[in-house]
């Protein structure tokens, strides 16, 4: 996500610190901000506006808004930003959980507001990159020991070398014009069928 013109939601149950958070942003340049007053019902206000960033101001979270607002959270690929008055271990530990990228306690000035939105924007950016590292090395390392498989198979049914076997499968992947996972992927369903 790259910082441009952010579209931003603000949730945020009292209008005074809402309007902190807002003129805090529309000073930092972000003309983009929606605020709404009400946690409930949120779910649509997001699928609708879409929002790039979402900062979420909670004076005295209690247990149940907490709950309702980490599972939204869970299910949407967005910073988040989370001010909060007071909190505790656990709370901290289930707003992470949750994909919040900053939380902040005690701490809602005006003047913080731009570099807390561009924290929790890094953040996001880089737990992202990671997950999607992650993704490909799982990928990768799954890719790998089905060619293994499949090697090992033609090298049984076959009586190939593994160089042979490895030529083979890499062969077959050029002819086919497809990657050598996917053949060695059919080779592996195809000797659970016929074995």
């Amino acid at each position: 996500m790259v910082q441009g013109e952010l579209t931003i939601l603000v949730i945020d149950e009292n209008a005074i610190r809402a309007s902190i958070i807002e003129e805090g942003l529309r000073e930092a340049g972000h003309s983009q901000v929606t605020v709404i007053h009400e946690v409930h019902g949120v779910a649509r206000m997001i699928e609708s506006l879409k929002p790039d960033v979402i900062i979420i101001d909670l004076e005295n979270p209690n247990r149940d808004m907490m709950e309702h607002l980490f599972q939204l959270t869970r299910t949407i690929s967005r910073p988040i930003a989370m001010f909060v008055d007071r909190s505790d271990t656990a709370s901290i530990e289930a707003a992470v959980e949750a994909g919040v990228s900053a939380y902040i306690v005690d701490g809602l000035k005006k003047e913080r507001v731009k570099s807390i939105l561009d924290m929790a924007v890094s953040r996001f950016n880089a737990f992202s990159r990671l997950q999607r590292e992650l993704a490909e090395a799982r990928s990768a390392l799954e890719e790998r020991k089905v060619v293994e498989r499949a090697k090992g198979i033609l090298m049984k049914m076959r009586g190939l070398s593994e160089e042979e076997a490895f030529a083979l499968l890499r062969q077959s992947a050029m002819n086919e014009k497809k990657k050598m996972a996917d053949i060695a992927q059919s080779i592996v369903t195809a000797a659970r069928l016929l074995l």
